[in-house]
């Protein structure tokens, strides 16, 4: 676990390196990231150095044990032989063999075990380094909308600093009073041009033709009593035929609609002299 140990101060110590040199809180993340990255393939190798160490083990175990039974079978042989002294001196080297395979298998358990414990650790440091990359993409996003907070209190801080809305009301009402002064040069421009006097008669005898025009249309349609009858001759009687009464329904419509047109310029005319 030592590899560990040293990767993590070794993380720890970039970190507070590029907290003492970086002010940009996403490079920052960013290149703890790389830094991470860098080491967990430095540990991965590491790792991977103590499974061969491991396998290694494993096998010189093996071949020990191997060994071990060659001899076996040579002191057997031996004894078939009949030569007692051979088969002792077979026995004393499967002996030495067995010795060394015990002495690697039990180096092999303990490098087995350790190996277990580095991948167990190795996972887990893959696991923290995959949740520190998606913390980094979260905390970039809470960065960047920090900054755009921080961006537009600025701007209104400026604005309220620069009374910027007190420019912009000040603009409106000189607007204002520039067409203001405008609508008082155009009425006095039409007071003091001609003869106000026939002007305002001119209009009055336009209205006067209009209110006449307006209620003879309505005389004729019917709908304001008859005038009262003239010492004149008697106008020649008009006979409703079978086709229809003296006005037809179509000189009625023409009628309605130009008494509607001359109420529309009546009211327009009075809302022009208000």
């Amino acid at each position: 676990m030592g590899i560990f140990a040293r990767l993590a101060q070794l993380i720890k110590s970039n970190l507070n390196d590029l907290i003492s040199r970086s002010e940009d809180p996403e490079k920052m993340l960013n290149q703890i990231v790389v830094d991470m990255n860098t080491q967990l393939i430095e540990a991965k190798k590491q790792v991977a150095a103590s499974i061969a160490d491991e396998k290694k083990l494993l096998k010189q175990t093996e071949q020990e044990l191997a060994t071990a039974a060659e001899w076996e079978r040579r002191a057997m042989m031996a004894v078939r032989a009949g030569d007692d002294a051979l088969a002792k001196e077979a026995l004393a080297r499967k002996r030495e063999h067995d010795e060394l395979a015990a002495a690697f298998r039990a180096q092999w358990e303990k490098q087995k075990a350790a190996v277990d414990q580095l991948k167990l650790a190795l996972r887990a440091l893959n696991a923290k380094i995959e949740e520190a990359k998606r913390k980094k993409t979260l905390l970039i996003a809470r960065k960047k909308r920090a900054e755009a907070q921080r961006a537009i209190q600025e701007t209104m801080s400026g604005l309220r600093n620069a009374s910027a809305f007190e420019a912009f009301d000040r603009m409106q009402g000189k607007i204002e009073r520039m067409e203001a002064e405008a609508e008082a040069s155009a009425e006095l421009q039409e007071e003091y041009s001609g003869d106000v006097l026939a002007h305002r008669f001119a209009e009055l005898e336009a209205t006067a033709g209009a209110d006449s025009d307006l209620e003879a249309l309505k005389r004729r349609m019917g709908v304001l009593p008859p005038e009262p009858p003239r010492a004149e001759p008697a106008p020649v009687r008009v006979e409703a035929g079978e086709a229809g009464e003296a006005i037809s329904e179509a000189e009625r419509d023409e009628l309605a609609r130009a008494l509607a047109e001359l109420e529309a310029e009546q009211q327009a005319e009075l809302r022009v002299k208000k």
